[in-house]
C-alpha cells in the first residue's frame, strides 16, 4: 500500500490533480511488464480469431441459453475493461488491491508466459475451427493433436492460467474475482458444448472422451500382469 505525504496548505484542486496522477511505485514493474505481455499476446490471439471468421459462417449463440450468453460476455468485458484500468494508471484500481509479496506477483508473470504459450499452441492446432460459443462450424473437424492430444479443453485451461497470473500480477481481487466468475461460467457452459460435440463426431467424441480429462490431463494407471 502507498501513502501520500501531501501539503495540507495546497488548493484542492492540486491535491486532486497529484492523486489523480500518482502511480503506486511497486506497480510500475509489472505494470509495464504486463503490456509487453498484452502487446505480444493479443495480436496472435487476434489473428487466429480474424483468420477464423474470414468464412464468413454466422453461428447461433443463442444456444448456449441466454444466462450464459449475457454473464459470461458480461465478465469478460468487466475483465478487460479493469486490466485495462490498472494499466492505464493503477490508482484507478487502487481500492480492490491486496497487499501480497512481490515475489508472488513475478511468480505471475512466468504463469503468463507459460499460460501465454499454451493458448497460441492451442489455437495452432484449432485452427479455422475457433469459435467463441458452443456451436460448431460447418466444416468443422474433430482437432486431437497438440494440447488436445491430453485435454479436451486446452483453450480454458489457458485462460485459467491467464487469469491467475493477471489476478497475482495486479494484486488485485476484483480482477481475481471476474476471473474466477468467468471460469465457473465456462465450465458450466462446457456441458452444452460437449453435448453439441457428441452430437456432431458421436461414437468418436465419446472415445475421444474416454482418453482424455475435460481440463486436465487423464492419468491412466498400467495394469500389472501377473
Amino acid at each position: 500500500m502507498c501513502v501520500l505525504a501531501i501539503d495540507l496548505t495546497l488548493e484542492p484542486q492540486t491535491i486532486r490533480f497529484i492523486a489523480d496522477n500518482h502511480t503506486m511505485p511497486n506497480d510500475q514493474p509489472f505494470r509495464i511488464a504486463l503490456l509487453v505481455g498484452m502487446a505480444l499476446l493479443v495480436p496472435v490471439a487476434l489473428f487466429f480469431r480474424i483468420r477464423s471468421q474470414l468464412a464468413g459462417e454466422r453461428l447461433d449463440r443463442r444456444q448456449e441459453g441466454l444466462f450464459i450468453l449475457v454473464t459470461l460476455r458480461l465478465c469478460g468485458v468487466t475483465a478487460w475493461v479493469t486490466v485495462v484500468m490498472f494499466l492505464w494508471n493503477p490508482m484507478t484500481m487502487s481500492w480492490s488491491s491486496m497487499p501480497i509479496p512481490d515475489a508472488l506477483r513475478w511468480c505471475g508473470l512466468v504463469i503468463g508466459g507459460f499460460a501465454s504459450v499454451w493458448v497460441i499452441w492451442t489455437f495452432s492446432h484449432l485452427g479455422k475451427n475457433l469459435t467463441d460459443t458452443v456451436v460448431t462450424r460447418r466444416e468443422h473437424t474433430l482437432v486431437t493433436s497438440g494440447p488436445y492430444r491430453w485435454v479436451r479443453h486446452p483453450f480454458y485451461l489457458g485462460v485459467a492460467g491467464l487469469g491467475l497470473a493477471t489476478s497475482l500480477t495486479t494484486a488485485n481481487w476484483f480482477i481475481a474475482v471476474t476471473g474466477v466468475c468467468a471460469m465457473v461460467l465456462l465450465t458450466i457452459r462446457t456441458d452444452r458444448e460437449e453435448a453439441k460435440l457428441i452430437e456432431r463426431f458421436g461414437d468418436e467424441y465419446r472415445s475421444y472422451m474416454q482418453r482424455t480429462g475435460r481440463f486436465w490431463p487423464k492419468w491412466h494407471r498400467r495394469r500389472v500382469t501377473p
